[in-house]
């Protein structure tokens, strides 16, 4: 017996068929009739055919974490890019990479693969491997110098955590990982 059996009958999942429909459409950089409707189809053929197991969000959106996440996302996106070209343009400048082990708060797979993708968008740094039993992520950091050396890019990681928590985790998600909700504006603290 397989450890994920195919689902019974034609059930899809109208987010994921609607989600990729968009993102085939951003894809082709047109809004057309024809677009549209190869994306549903494709996203119909995708959600029937592959075997996805499902995800569980037990937590909801809080908008002001929302945008805490995503205003401190663009601010590391601009300052890494900064950083990362003036390591390359740098004359004798010898980058001094390093692969450090950040264990994650969350036990949660969403929350995980979530938090590698923030931190793998910003230049810099990028995800080597991902451990979902133990909930430990392997970053390979460009320049420990200009990142604040390790225990600094391994915080940097454990913010980007917290934020993302803070945005999309109920309180006892926050709670399991050892955070809590402070009563000003969505802050979390580590107990």
């Amino acid at each position: 017996m397989s450890l994920h059996p195919r689902r019974a009958g034609w059930r899809f999942q109208w987010a994921t068929v609607l989600w990729l429909t968009v993102v085939w459409v951003l894809l082709w950089g047109q809004v057309t009739w024809g677009n549209v409707v190869n994306g549903v189809l494709l996203g119909l053929l995708v959600t029937a055919g592959l075997r996805m197991t499902r995800v569980e969000f037990r937590g909801r959106v809080h908008p002001v974490g929302l945008l805490v996440l995503l205003g401190r996302f663009a601010l590391d996106l601009v300052r890494a890019s900064f950083e990362v070209s003036l390591v390359a343009l740098r004359p004798r400048h010898t980058p001094r990479g390093a692969v450090i082990c950040v264990q994650l708060r969350s036990h949660s797979d969403l929350y995980l693969t979530l938090t590698a993708e923030l931190v793998s968008l910003v230049p810099g740094s990028i995800i080597v491997e991902a451990h979902r039993l133990t909930g430990r992520l392997y970053v390979h950091v460009l320049d420990v110098e200009t990142s604040g050396g390790v225990e600094k890019a391994r915080q940097n990681v454990l913010d980007q955590e917290a934020r993302l928590l803070r945005a999309l985790a109920s309180d006892e998600e926050l709670a399991e990982a050892g955070l809590q909700r402070s009563r000003r504006a969505g802050e979390v603290t580590s107990r």
